[in-house]
């Protein structure tokens, strides 16, 4: 069977990815609300009916592979986002995450790593550990209904909020409530930050 075409059922899910199907829907649901998307928007972007994604987000569905890229796609996060790399004991679910099995989203080629630190999503706020690349910028002013904050671990970072400029080096932090604000990492060696967003966007 292509890979494409297999089916992950939960006993697979548990075996070999470590969620099981109630996990993964409840996943895909607070991915859908983080981004004000609806049932129907999601089953359209996917090729699905509707009832198929309600079924799927309370975990009475099984998927294929190909169909789960389509709701990664859709929702904005790599594959990647919806397996887990190491079993977790149930008091440790929503409370603690542990440093190898953080989610990714970006790669080093875009220029910025974003890991969720954050043991999970669907709070009222979210963090991340931010690597952005020598050389890496945004170019595009970006703009969230948010208020963030962020704290460099590590190098120098660039920040632009609003109409001012600041040059951030470790032990800095700043906070961007709803103003335009654009980055650029111009130094030789990668910058490290903690990035808080509330509400979360992801």
């Amino acid at each position: 069977m292509p890979k494409s075409a297999q089916v992950i059922t939960k006993a697979s899910i548990v075996d070999d990815v470590g969620m099981d199907t109630v996990a993964l829907g409840l996943e895909i649901r607070k991915l859908r609300k983080a981004r004000s998307k609806t049932l129907a928007e999601l089953a359209i972007a996917t090729g699905r009916s509707t009832s198929f994604i309600s079924q799927l987000e309370r975990g009475r569905a099984e998927i294929s592979i190909s169909d789960l890229k389509r709701v990664a796609q859709s929702l904005g996060v790599p594959l990647g986002w919806f397996f887990v790399t190491e079993s977790k004991p149930a008091a440790e679910v929503g409370r603690v995450q542990r440093a190898g099995a953080r989610r990714r989203l970006g790669t080093v080629t875009d220029g910025l790593v974003e890991e969720l630190l954050s043991p999970n999503i669907g709070g009222t706020f979210e963090t991340f550990l931010s690597t952005f690349e020598p050389g890496s910028s945004l170019v595009d002013p970006s703009q969230r209904d948010t208020e963030e904050e962020g704290y460099v671990v590590k190098g120098r970072l660039d920040v632009w909020i609003g109409e001012h400029f600041f040059e951030l080096t470790a032990g800095d932090s700043f906070r961007i409530v709803r103003e335009p604000f654009r980055w650029a990492n111009r130094g030789d060696a990668e910058a490290v930050v903690v990035w808080v967003i509330a509400p979360p966007t992801y």
